[in-house]
């Protein structure tokens, strides 16, 4: 048996186990950890500085979980071009998402180099913008991308 429990096993039935007076020993315990009383007499409490304490309720699909795309923006693709590029065809920078993981290109941001870019899925704005640059997009599905 753990040393730490001996003492308060040794004093159970005793009425202060150990402590002296009754008073002594009050005050400390279960209220600030659990959620007793939190919806009753510490409600004040609750709402002023733990307003998110009993968080979100409800079911999640665990086939929600696993289908969550990998996206990265047009704008951050651009800052990143260097580090995501391993080839360069005529002063375009290849770079192959799908290989690092992503699965879908999203069109927040600026492009300012012209990028050939492999990638699963795109939206139309994204594609555009990096037409706009001089760029390419292939989709992994198809032979030519929008």
């Amino acid at each position: 048996m753990p040393h730490k429990l001996r003492k308060i096993r040794k004093k159970r039935g005793s009425r202060t186990q150990g402590y002296g007076r009754v008073g002594q020993h009050r005050k400390t315990g279960s209220k600030g950890f659990r959620k007793a009383g939190r919806h009753k007499h510490l409600w004040s409490y609750v709402l002023r500085y733990e307003p998110e304490y009993f968080g979100k309720k409800g079911f999640v699909s665990p086939k929600s979980l696993k289908q969550k795309e990998k996206i990265i923006n047009v704008g951050k693709l651009d800052e990143m071009a260097e580090k995501f590029s391993a080839e360069k065809e005529k002063d375009k920078l290849l770079i192959n998402l799908e290989s690092l993981g992503y699965t879908k290109l999203l069109g927040t941001g600026k492009v300012t180099k012209p990028l050939v870019v492999k990638v699963a899925l795109c939206s139309k704005s994204a594609a555009e913008k990096i037409k706009e640059a001089g760029g390419q997009i292939f989709m992994v599905g198809q032979e030519q991308g929008e």
